[in-house]
């Protein structure tokens, strides 16, 4: 009976959550669609670059460009910039310094650009002389070689990259070696990606036309002044970036049990990227047709409307993250930490570190968070017990290093650099932390293989140069764990502050209310969550408004200035809203 009552309480909780998979933003102006309309764009230009993000198909693209111009009759040379690229061997040699060593994971972000990838000589001969044919320039970089001719730039999202690199459909920027995924994925975050974030920044003004290649068959395309004027919007309004999710060894069930438009026949669902800059797009909508966009173009161009305060450190870094941790029905996360910031500059090249914190949104009666040292840890002993686990393959008693606190559904657990942390089994949290995302030190792993049964690399010595063993005993409750303070606005609406560690650089609040609150974003963008109740009003200062539902992340711009939630489910709204402090908006980035 209770399992048959437990049953029908996820059925009902189904019914609920209306999680919008693929969330769109109205385009201020046309989305076209196909080869054919963009062919017939291009036939009067007598050149054309054609440049765009890694993982893009340029054969695909050529080929059916290519039929599109037969059919106007239209004489088109295509050249490919990579045929002017540096050899592999000379590139491999210069990006070798940023790749780690043999470090299966780390690397540091390149201070290379794009143009050091080229031979200039080739770079400025690749041009052929005029003629009556449309000349287009294609590949990654091909705005290299032309200061004024249009730009049509083809992007991808990172998710699409990805899966094409997993089918081995991509390799990394002027390389044709055959290499495994782990090493083609470091690559593209500490080199590839800086390097082409850099260059999308640079033409972005410039870009004619912007073309979503993600779907094979086809393409949606939508002029760049379009595309502009569209961002300028949002960043005085609101946006939710197209979330994406992945599987993993301790992935849980909660996501895929709520969200019923998840694809079903994947055995679990460990994250949930719900607001990540180098991660997630942004999904523009004209009718039914969309284009999807990465969310750093919107920084790239609007970075000081949407950051407002926080753009003078920050820049077009979208300093804040939010993301879901998985673990219903599935295992505990590893033992770990994150750098300090100037390990994470010295050694990664990163701006800020990874300060985080656990919200937990949903928790079964037996989840707990590891979170902190016993009162006796011995760190020697600690870090021997830990090599011998993984020599031996030897089970630790974990408890016997590291305090674990049962899960309250709504509490916050401060994560700050240096602090030992797992989620235990049955949580889903709410990760709400400082955006960078990979730099994970893991120190134990349950013995557990990876999704393809290889042991999975633990960071033992890089771990023991950044913990702090005075987070242990009584020190981890009383500090990194958050004491809720609640202010009663009015009758129906309350705003509950759940302060963070003095080293977190942003701040969290929850909005508790019947019926509405208005909020004002003092010059600050705001990342928002309803973590209780059905569904939300927004309505921005300018007039704009948007329903969300359930566990859906959205953000308020700094430049919207107000905002007003409505309540329209039937029980009460809470609403997390997180934004980067005061005092830590104008530390100088360096």
């Amino acid at each position: 009976m209770e399992q048959e009552n437990k049953e029908m309480e996820l059925s009902n909780k189904n019914e609920h959550l209306n999680y919008e998979i693929c969330p769109t933003y109205p385009a201020k102006g046309e989305i076209f669609k196909g080869f054919d309309t963009l062919a017939a764009s291009m036939r009067d230009l007598p050149i054309c670059l054609l440049d765009g993000y890694i993982g893009v198909d340029w054969k695909e693209l050529v080929h059916k460009l290519g039929l599109a111009f037969e059919k106007l009759n239209k004489k088109v040379y295509f050249v490919s910039v990579a045929d002017s690229m540096l050899p592999t061997a000379k590139i491999d040699a210069m990006v070798n310094p940023f790749l780690g060593g043999d470090d299966p994971l780390f690397g540091s972000k390149t201070t290379l650009s794009l143009a050091d990838f080229f031979d200039g000589e080739k770079l400025s001969e690749i041009i052929p002389e005029p003629d009556e044919s449309l000349v287009v320039i294609y590949g990654c970089g091909a705005a290299l070689c032309h200061t004024t001719a249009p730009i049509i730039y083809f992007d991808l999202p990172k998710n699409v990259i990805q899966q094409r690199m997993r089918g081995g459909l991509v390799r990394n920027i002027g390389s044709d070696l055959k290499q495994d995924n782990k090493q083609i994925y470091k690559r593209f975050y500490f080199v590839d990606w800086v390097i082409l974030n850099k260059h999308k920044k640079d033409v972005l003004p410039r870009i004619m036309i912007m073309v979503d290649q993600q779907i094979g068959e086809t393409i949606t395309w939508m002029y760049g002044d379009v595309l502009r004027r569209t961002l300028n919007a949002m960043s005085q309004s609101y946006f939710r970036v197209r979330p994406w999710f992945e599987s993993g060894v301790w992935g849980g069930q909660w996501l895929k049990k709520h969200l019923a438009d998840l694809d079903q026949t994947v055995a679990n669902y460990a994250w949930s990227f719900e607001m990540i800059v180098p991660e997630n797009g942004i999904v523009l909508a004209d009718g039914e047709n969309k284009l999807e966009v990465s969310f750093d173009q919107l920084m790239f161009l609007e970075g000081e409307q949407v950051l407002g305060k926080a753009f003078e450190r920050f820049g077009d870094e979208f300093p804040i993250r939010f993301d879901f941790l998985d673990t219903y029905d599935g295992g505990n996360l590893s033992i770990q930490c994150h750098p300090s910031t100037t390990y994470i500059k010295e050694h990664f090249g990163e701006n800020f570190t990874q300060d985080e914190t656990y919200y937990i949104v949903d928790c079964e009666q037996d989840a707990v968070v590891y979170l902190g040292f016993q009162e006796d840890i011995n760190p020697t002993g600690f870090k021997k017990v830990l090599e011998e686990s993984f020599e031996q393959n030897r089970k630790i008693p974990i408890e016997q290093y590291v305090q674990k606190f049962q899960a309250e559904k709504h509490g916050l657990y401060l994560i700050p650099n240096g602090t030992v942390h797992a989620s235990g089994k049955n949580n889903l949290v709410l990760e709400i932390s400082a955006t960078p995302y990979i730099f994970t030190f893991k120190m134990y792993d349950w013995l557990r293989p990876d999704l393809d049964g290889n042991p999975r690399p633990l960071n033992i010595d890089r771990a023991f140069d950044n913990l702090d063993f005075s987070r242990k005993g009584k020190v981890v409750p009383d500090t990194l764990i958050a004491q809720p303070a609640t202010k009663v606005i009015d009758e129906q609406s309350c705003v509950v502050h759940l302060p963070t560690h003095p080293e977190h650089f942003y701040d969290i609040f929850r909005y508790e209310f019947d019926d509405r609150v208005d909020i004002l974003t003092n010059g600050q963008c705001h990342i928002l969550m309803l973590v209780e109740g059905e569904t939300i009003e927004l309505t921005t200062a300018d007039g704009s408004q948007q329903l969300f539902h359930f566990v859906e992340t959205f953000a308020v711009p700094a430049a919207a200035n107000s905002y007003t939630l409505r309540n329209i489910g039937n029980s009460k709204a809470k609403v997390i809203v997180a934004f980067v402090k005061e005092e830590a908006c104008f530390i100088k980035k360096n």
